[in-house]
């Protein structure tokens, strides 16, 4: 299974991509480490924006995307137009999962990587996605849903 890892801050998506077969995990090659979403207030950038990013979806045959939930209220809360990539992604013909940065950080906890980021051929921005992807695969791979079912996986 291919997921897609994602990390919405400000006007960026940024992606890494991990897959597991075999008991094995990949980190494959990708022609694209983010997006940038100028000029959210236009529906044309969102569209552009949309398009792409399921172009790459598709070029790459990704199954699922993972997107680390942000507060929608408070100090931490996250921009608008982060959630209008968030919609957008949402509304592709794929699963969307949502999982909560406190998940990722447990999941990590229970079953680090063993192999040091660096080695991965990822930018270091590229980190939180791919930690997302990797602490899904880990859940979805040990099942470990617990209790703390808010990942919130929409099948479009």
């Amino acid at each position: 299974m291919k997921v897609c890892g994602v990390e919405l801050k400000g006007g960026e998506a940024v992606i890494s991509l991990l897959s597991y077969e075999g008991e094995t995990y990949n980190v494959p090659d990708c022609r694209q480490q983010s997006f940038i979403i100028s000029h959210s207030e236009a529906t044309e950038s969102i569209r552009d924006f949309q398009f792409a990013f399921k172009k790459l979806m598709e070029d790459y045959s990704v199954d699922k995307v993972v997107i680390i939930s942000r507060e929608q209220k408070g100090k931490l809360a996250g921009s608008a137009t982060s959630f209008k990539a968030e919609a957008a992604i949402q509304l592709l013909d794929l699963p969307v999962i949502l999982i909560s940065p406190v998940t990722v950080k447990e999941r990590l906890k229970r079953n680090p990587p063993q192999v040091d980021f660096d080695g991965l051929g990822l930018k270091r921005f590229q980190q939180p996605a791919f930690d997302a992807a990797y602490a899904y695969h880990n859940q979805h791979i040990f099942n470990v849903w617990g209790s703390d079912k808010t990942e919130s996986e929409s099948d479009s």
